[in-house]
């Protein structure tokens, strides 16, 4: 049986790379998804790739950086499915530069939409996710939470802020059974991530030599631990940081 059969799950940044990957693992496990992302033609495609493999799902193109935009969103899809059971945060604004470099308007709209966001989603699963039942929030921070990462001094911020966030956010929800974990993901070589960092091959394969396992994450690979977090199997798991890495932050590769 489906693991996530009957649940439906609200999930940001879906669009393309892992959380484009969570919303099909969604799917494919019997989950409704609401597939939200700033871009409203990959949110569709995102939907298309699940009904024709016979799920269900529906677009969201909304600035989850927006409170308003966020909670009307969940509200539609509630609406029509009437529940929600898991939100899952992907969506990153990711601006590789030296502090030397960096500006107020950077900086401003990458904790908008890296950290503000997952507020205005944990509000939605507090309004929206039953009391008995509870649900699962999951959050996607990063390795370089822990790592000191040149030229990615933001976006470090902003996944400690994440991982604490994620280990406060368990605490507070836990009396309304809501779980609160996080995944974090070693370097997965998406279209998105290889164009941020010039489709430099060179890059690619320094990091895959510095994780112990020999080779780089996939989409699949954080997918699949995602629908573990959200499964009744996890039901004792929460403030977890779930390392999907390969052994890198242990290592201390980047």
């Amino acid at each position: 049986m489906p693991r996530l059969k009957g649940q439906v799950a609200f999930v940001t940044g879906a669009g393309r790379g892992i959380g484009q990957a969570m919303a099909l693992a969604f799917a494919s496990e019997g989950a409704i998804v609401g597939v939200a992302d700033i871009d409203k033609t990959t949110a569709e495609a995102t939907v298309g790739e699940i009904e024709k493999n016979a799920g269900t799902a529906r677009a969201f193109s909304i600035d989850v950086s927006r409170r308003e935009d966020v909670l009307r969103a969940v509200d539609q899809l509630v609406a029509e499915f009437g529940r929600l059971d898991i939100v899952a945060n992907n969506a990153i604004v990711f601006r590789r530069e030296p502090v030397s470099e960096i500006r107020e308007d950077t900086v401003d709209r990458m904790i908008a939409v890296g950290l503000k966001s997952i507020f205005w989603t944990a509000q939605a699963a507090l309004i929206h996710m039953d009391t008995e039942r509870g649900g699962v929030i999951i959050n996607n921070t990063s390795p370089a939470a822990e790592l000191g990462v040149p030229r990615s001094t933001a976006y470090s911020a902003i996944k400690g802020a994440v991982s604490s966030l994620t280990r406060s956010l368990a605490i507070e929800f836990g009396s309304r059974r809501i779980r609160v974990n996080a995944v974090c993901p070693g370097t997965v070589p998406t279209p998105g991530a290889r164009a941020m960092n010039n489709n430099d091959d060179a890059l690619y394969e320094a990091r895959r030599q510095r994780t112990p396992l020999g080779r780089l994450g996939t989409t699949e690979d954080i997918a699949a631990a995602a629908v573990f977090l959200a499964s009744a199997e996890a039901s004792f798991i929460t403030a977890a940081i779930l390392r999907i890495d390969g052994g890198v932050t242990v290592f201390g590769g980047a």
